[in-house]
This record gives C-alpha cells, sequence and structure tokens, in this order.
C-alpha cells in the first residue's frame, strides 16, 4: 500500500469484539429488526401481476383485527373459546414475507415476539425449554421468520415449541423460503413445513406469496468489484466503520456463539472486509449466513474486496442441503454492498 493509500485514523475491527449477551437481552430484542422497524400493511405494495400477494396483504389484515378486538368480542376471550390463528407464508426470496411478517407484528403489537428460526433455536440454548415456553406463552402473537428445515433437530425443537405455544393459546406466524427456480417442486416449501410440524398441520394455514426477488430487481449488480485498498481508504473516512480481513473475520466467527453475532455489530455503521474469497467448509459458511442476516436486519452496509460475493458459497453449497440459506445470504448481501458501494 501506497502513502497514499495509508488511512489517516486506524478503523475499528469486529475481531477485536466479544461480547456478552445477558438473556434478558435476547428476549428484549425479540421485536421486527431495524430494516423492517417502519414498514406497515400501508408501506407493502403488491405487484399487480401476483394476485398472491394482495391475497396475503388482505388477510394477514384480518388476522391483526383478530388479535387486536377490531373484530367483534376480546381477544382474551377468544383465546379461551377457540385456536388461535396460525399462518404460514410460502413464497420465495425477496417477494416481500418478511415485509408482511412485520406488519403484521406491528399491527398487533404488544405483547408480541419478533425473531428469526436460528434466534428462537439460540434462546431455547440459553434459557432452556421450558423457560422459554413460559416467557413466549405470555405473549399474544409469536412470529418466527425464516424457519429452516435442514437441521432435523432444530427443526423437531422447534416443532414442539409451536405446539406447546399453541396449545397456551398463542397465535403463529411463519415464513421459510424457497429456491427462485423451485416453482415447480410441489408447494414451495410448503410441504415440507407442514409434514415436520406434524401435529400443528391442521392448525396453519398457508399463503402463498408469489413473485420476484425485489432485491434483485432494484439492484445492478454487474459493477466492478472493489480492490482491498478501496476497502481499506474507505473505512477508514467512513465514522462508525470496522475493517476485518476475511481469513481472521471467519476464525473470530468460530469463537462467538451465533446468538452474539448482533451484539457484535452494536454501534457499527459500515462493515468492510479485504481479501473475501471462496468459502471451502461448511460450518464457516453456515456461521457467515448467520452474520449476514443480523447485518441485513441493522441495515449496516457492507464493503468487500478480493473476489467480493460472487463466488463466496461453492457450487456444491449452492445446491447441497443448506442452498436455501446461502441463496437468501447472497440476496441479502448483494442489497447490503450495494448500500456500502453507494457511500463511494
Amino acid at each position: 500500500m501506497t502513502a497514499t493509500d495509508a488511512p489517516a485514523t486506524q478503523p475499528a475491527s469486529l475481531v477485536a469484539r466479544r461480547p456478552q449477551v445477558p438473556v434478558d437481552r435476547l428476549l428484549a430484542e425479540l421485536v421486527p429488526p431495524r430494516h423492517f422497524a417502519d414498514e406497515s400493511f400501508a408501506t407493502y405494495r403488491p405487484d399487480a401481476g401476483h394476485p398472491s400477494q394482495q391475497a396475503a396483504l388482505d388477510r394477514l389484515r384480518d388476522v391483526a383485527d383478530e388479535l387486536t378486538g377490531a373484530r367483534a368480542g376480546s381477544w382474551w376471550r377468544r383465546r379461551r373459546a377457540s385456536a388461535p390463528p396460525a399462518v404460514y407464508l410460502d413464497g420465495g426470496f425477496g417477494v416481500g414475507k418478511t415485509h408482511l411478517l412485520a406488519s403484521l407484528a406491528h399491527a398487533v403489537g404488544g405483547p408480541t415476539a419478533y425473531g428469526t428460526f436460528v434466534e428462537y433455536t439460540n434462546l431455547v440454548g440459553a434459557l432452556g425449554f421450558l423457560p422459554t415456553v413460559e416467557a413466549l406463552a405470555k405473549r399474544r402473537l409469536v412470529c418466527i421468520d425464516e424457519f429452516e428445515l435442514d437441521d432435523p433437530g432444530d427443526t423437531v425443537l422447534m416443532a414442539r415449541l409451536l405446539r406447546e405455544l399453541a396449545d397456551r393459546g398463542v397465535a403463529l406466524a411463519a415464513t421459510s423460503n424457497t429456491l427462485p427456480g423451485s416453482l415447480g417442486e410441489g408447494r414451495f416449501a410448503a410441504d415440507d413445513f407442514l409434514r415436520e410440524i406434524q401435529a400443528l398441520a391442521d392448525r396453519f394455514e398457508v399463503l402463498r406469496v408469489d413473485g420476484e426477488d425485489y432485491r434483485h430487481r432494484a439492484l445492478s449488480t454487474g459493477g466492478p468489484g472493489l480492490t482491498d485498498a478501496e476497502v481499506r481508504r474507505a473505512a477508514a473516512s467512513e465514522p462508525g466503520a470496522t475493517l476485518d480481513e476475511f481469513a481472521g473475520l471467519v476464525a473470530h466467527l468460530a469463537t462467538v456463539h451465533p446468538s452474539r453475532y448482533g451484539a457484535l455489530l452494536d454501534g457499527v455503521r459500515l462493515v468492510a472486509v479485504t481479501g473475501v474469497g471462496p468459502v471451502q467448509a461448511q460450518d464457516v459458511a453456515l456461521r457467515l449466513v448467520v452474520l449476514v442476516d443480523r447485518l441485513y436486519d441493522r441495515d449496516v452496509p457492507v464493503l468487500l474486496g478480493g473476489g467480493g460475493a460472487e463466488q463466496l458459497f461453492t457450487p456444491e453449497m449452492l445446491s447441497g442441503g443448506y442452498r436455501k440459506k446461502y441463496h437468501r445470504a447472497l440476496s441479502r448481501l448483494g442489497s447490503l454492498a450495494e448500500a456500502g458501494r453507494a457511500l463511494l
């Protein structure tokens, strides 16, 4: 690096952080992410070319009315008298399922819990199963974003958790993803979801949300990549930026529990990474997926040097059992990288 490339100040580093997260923070953070903090049913724009989007929006408005008492009778009286609503939003990447789920949580208001599948499994790991049930059973609605079907143990755990909550009168809403090219594979992920939750399958109402990935429609991903020198200069000039070398960052992630990845980003306004290259190990790739999800939740732009995100996951990963996670991560990472480039 030449003298003109040398940063005036040394940015902070994610590798230097080792956050400690108390259990009460895990519970307090079960709210819609910052990325969707201001979204509502009114801000969702259904695609006229895909009527299922409008149908899903209308149905979720009805669910919100039912849970908030907008319909006749109090919620507590209905909770005792009949099974609570349970809806599953079934569709591909970037069609607005998370927007709709967050809008439902906002419309219903407290007491509501909102988190990703991984955040709930982390909560069970931190609290234990029964204390988690007791904590969530006090909520009117529990929303589970990105319900994952690729880990049998976690899937069974979450199915049991949902059954316990439904039996206690808690309303449920969930989403999961299907690959963009999987339109011919049955009912998207719905068949898999209903099979895995078994005893609850007859309680869930499946809402199709067809469409294209809006992130791909909105982004121009064909531009030139960034050099490591450009990434370093940008990180040095941006307050609140962190700068890490890719190999060191992925090694550090292995030492931090995924439940703490959100806290790892406290106060961070930009994440800059140099030397980005292909990941060969599945466990490393899965930790990166969790980090990308937390970055996306918090609207933290990224700058990627080296090879960028294009070749991050191997062809075998993108066609294997965890492919839905990887495709979701690439979709979100592209959006964050575009936001980072806008800073330049």
